[in-house]
């Protein structure tokens, strides 16, 4: 049940990014560069500190480093398959996979609707990283989910920005920036069932999380962050790797 929400807690974070949409408009640099490094920072902690020494200590090097890579390459074959988006700074969207969106004049709701669809499914293999913290400890779940849980309001800004701009009501950016969120809780909901088998899938479960999270730090965060303002994302970072050292040890 902790592991349901947490992830419902984590996933529905997407809709502050619409939210903040429109209400507020899209974040200034330096806001968005400290979030998505704190992000970062929290995440790289967790997975390091945590993830990593607590997937040895139940299994063995070869489960770690073979979870690991999994979930890499997972996060490695959403990004190459499936069109979606971030900001690239903060007034900006860029698509990663643009062919795939066969992008026509007015096309901006599809572009939407294929964004969201892209992000729904990167937040399944983030949901499993909650569900494996849980089959640790209740404590470790819970500061997976605030990590991923930040990280998911830039999302939800990347889904937003294109339904608002194709004509959507402000109701339904919402329904479905949230939608996009909550699959995270079908992610927990598989975790719990895949890696709860025995300590040496919670091993791998674990190890696969920090290689999603790691593989998310390096290939999004922290090159959307520096893009935006290099020193905020830097002074994120840091706040967010010695908090998130802070809180695990």
């Amino acid at each position: 049940m902790q592991a349901l929400i947490y992830s419902i807690l984590a996933g529905s974070s997407t809709a502050l990014g619409a939210v903040a949409l429109m209400f507020m408009g899209t974040p200034g640099k330096r806001t968005m560069a400290v979030l998505l490094g704190f992000a970062g920072g929290v995440m790289l902690a967790v997975s390091v500190f945590e993830l990593m020494p607590e997937a040895l200590e139940l299994g063995s090097m070869t489960v770690l480093i073979m979870g690991f890579l999994l979930g890499c390459l997972i996060m490695y074959l959403l990004d190459r398959i499936i069109p979606h988006a971030h900001l690239s700074d903060s007034e900006h969207l860029t698509v990663e996979n643009p062919e795939r969106l066969s992008m026509r004049q007015n096309s901006m709701l599809r572009c939407g609707y294929l964004i969201f669809l892209g992000i729904a499914m990167h937040n399944i293999p983030e949901g499993m990283a909650i569900g494996a913290g849980i089959e640790s400890s209740p404590e470790l779940g819970l500061v997976i989910a605030v990590a991923i849980g930040l990280h998911n309001i830039p999302e939800g800004l990347a889904v937003a920005g294109p339904l608002k701009a194709g004509g959507l009501s402000n109701l339904k950016v919402f329904l479905f920036t949230l939608g996009a969120g909550l699959t995270t809780v079908i992610g927990a909901a598989l975790g719990l069932l895949v890696f709860g088998i025995s300590e040496v899938f919670v091993s791998a479960g674990l190890a696969f999380a920090a290689g999603a999270m790691i593989y998310i730090v390096s290939d999004e965060l922290i090159p959307q962050s520096t893009s935006m303002h290099a020193h905020a994302a830097n002074a994120g970072l840091i706040a967010g790797l010695l908090l998130g050292f802070v809180l695990l040890a």
